[in-house]
């Protein structure tokens, strides 16, 4: 397999893990767009949320608060960000993971979404709910 993140999982890349379990990694994401940026990824491969299974995920966000828990102990940062990104424009590695981004005053990091309160009308809220709930 080609995946980066199995060949860190078999020791094959090294890391920097800071947690394993048997169905969980984690390890320091070699940018450090923050002190203390790491991954949380299951070891079991799979691309991306649309194909993780009920089980993995549970064994991933259990481990997330945890080692969240830990970067506030260790670094008493004044948030966290945690992001997944799920093929285009932004999955760099597609092996599911998840980002713990500490922050802290002035960190220079930009996370945001655009902001469209009070631009769309009530029909279009109802027309996308729908929607959602007919894909359930």
């Amino acid at each position: 397999m080609d995946c980066i993140f199995c060949k860190i999982r078999e020791g094959e890349i090294p890391s920097y893990k800071v947690y394993e379990d048997d169905h969980v990694l984690a390890f320091l994401d070699i940018t450090q767009g923050t002190k203390g940026h790491t991954l949380v990824i299951p070891k079991k491969h799979v691309p991306n949320v649309y194909e993780v299974d009920e089980d993995t995920i549970t064994h991933v966000f259990t481990a997330v608060p945890k080692i969240a828990r830990a970067l506030k102990k260790a670094f008493n940062p004044i948030g966290l960000n945690i992001v997944n990104n799920n093929d285009r424009p932004l999955q760099s590695v597609f092996h599911f993971h998840v980002h713990l981004i500490p922050r802290y005053e002035d960190d220079g990091m930009v996370l945001s979404t655009k902001n469209n309160f009070g631009k769309i009308e009530p029909e279009t809220f109802i027309e996308i709910t729908q929607k959602i709930k007919d894909s359930l």
